[in-house]
């Protein structure tokens, strides 16, 4: 049986899980800290999820690119979104307003290169060595 892992949909679902751990669960799970549980402010779970959204996303993206439609525009919109999510954690009280826009390109950009790679099932350029 062949299995292959669908990186830009693991992309969006790692993007998701990120805003819905920055949106939703400090609404639904307040009692957590009295529990002695502290998943909603740990600054090092923050950071954890950014990574695991731009190693899959950067994994995702190369492969689409190098692969597939050589098309820059889906690593440029990802960038704009990651770099929103840097932005989030160093301006901290402005992150209900950078988040959604960060997490719509991050999900923007993995949609787009899904897309261009079922187009261009295997794409050629002049620049193109494989």
């Amino acid at each position: 049986m062949n299995f292959r892992v669908n990186w830009d949909a693991m992309g969006v679902a790692a993007s998701l899980a990120c805003a819905i751990h920055c949106a939703i669960l400090p609404l639904v799970l307040t009692s957590l800290p009295v529990l002695g549980i502290n998943i909603i402010e740990n600054e090092a779970f923050e950071y954890f999820m950014i990574l695991l959204a731009m190693a899959i996303g950067v994994y995702s993206l190369r492969h689409g690119y190098k692969k597939h439609h050589h098309s820059t525009v889906p690593i440029i919109i990802f960038a704009i979104g990651i770099t929103g999510l840097i932005a989030k954690q160093i301006w901290h009280q402005y992150q209900l307003w950078i988040l959604p826009f960060a997490v719509l390109m991050i999900v923007t950009a993995h949609l787009m290169n899904f897309r261009a790679c079922r187009v261009h099932n295997h794409a050629h350029e002049d620049d193109c060595d494989h």
